[in-house]
């Protein structure tokens, strides 16, 4: 499909600014729901996930993928799982594996190209027999791991998939984990590195061997984390293998979906490369926009509103 006009969304200053973007929603976000159903269920490996189920009574389901060290309750996840109620859909978010308020029990946790757990929580939702269409929804990582999903095997995807959206998706991870590790972002890479460096001490009270904690004294960036636990724990040979083998961007032109992307022009955590022009172009099922503003994971605009232009564009991409 065409590669989409960017849309008419310019919020107002400060928020033109792709890092007030990407922070200001974090910080001053509040997004309210009613109560959930939470479930733990099992994987076919013998580990669990923990899931949080938002009720609509309706017969369409939407399963909502987090970002890196997120969880099902952080305001980007809550706001679109508001918004899809609001609009008629019941909606599944879920926490990668690590991520909810218990450590995983295997010795592997999540990553960007894993997306056994997410074709796992599909399948429970709709093995319930009550939805007669879904749709998947990811932010940054989690968008990564729907895109690839969708076009890595795409005949194991339910036929009841109708859509999918990726937004502020790192599609070369090799690039964007570059960026990510540039001086301009020492923020965010010190704030993921927190919040992985304490749970690599919760897996090595599991597996010390698998984990040793000599490492962390050494580990400065993303890459070097990536290096040092995601690649060994999970068979890859080193980052750049990792990187090279989950992009979700060499599986973009299998996807049989109807999907669309929204990667802002400003997203402090991408690169060109992760902007897939070309892929767009010439498929018939994907499509792209890129806002000039929103930042990474961001869309928001002042006064903050309940329901911010990412979600709404979302919601009205489903419904059409």
């Amino acid at each position: 499909m065409p590669l989409l006009q960017p849309p008419p969304y310019k919020p107002k200053l400060p928020l033109q600014s792709g890092h007030l973007q990407t922070i200001f929603p974090r910080l001053f976000r509040k997004v309210s729901l009613p109560p959930v159903v939470k479930r733990r269920i099992d994987t076919p490996d013998g580990d669990f996930l923990d899931i949080d189920w938002h009720l609509a009574s309706s017969s369409r389901l939407a399963v909502i993928a987090h970002g890196l060290e997120g969880n099902s309750r952080r305001p980007y996840v809550l706001g679109m799982a508001r918004a899809l109620v609001l609009a008629g859909w019941d909606c599944i978010t879920y926490n990668f594996r690590g991520c909810s308020h218990e450590i995983n029990k295997l010795p592997t946790m999540y990553h960007s190209g894993q997306t056994d757990d997410l074709h796992t929580v599909l399948t429970y939702g709709l093995n319930h027999g009550i939805y007669e269409d879904a749709a998947l929804i990811g932010f940054s990582m989690g968008g990564n791991q729907v895109l690839k999903y969708l076009g890595e095997k795409p005949e194991i995807v339910p036929s009841k998939v109708k859509r999918a959206i990726g937004i502020s998706v790192p599609c070369d991870l090799a690039s964007s984990a570059r960026k990510l590790c540039a001086s301009s972002n020492f923020i965010y890479n010190r704030y993921f590195l927190r919040s992985l460096k304490n749970k690599i001490r919760l897996k090595h009270k599991q597996y010390p061997d698998l984990y040793p904690l000599d490492k962390l004294s050494t580990i400065r960036n993303i890459t070097d984390f990536d290096n040092a636990y995601t690649a060994p724990v999970n068979g890859f040979k080193d980052a750049l293998d990792y990187y090279t083998t989950s992009s979700c961007k060499q599986f973009l032109k299998n996807i049989t979906v109807p999907s669309l992307i929204i990667n802002a022009k400003d997203d402090p955590f991408l690169t060109p490369e992760c902007y897939p022009l070309e892929e767009a172009s010439s498929s018939q099922t994907l499509s792209l926009v890129i806002p000039d503003y929103g930042g990474h994971v961001g869309f928001a605009d002042l006064p903050m509103e309940k329901q911010i232009w990412s979600e709404d564009r979302t919601i009205r991409f489903l419904n059409t």
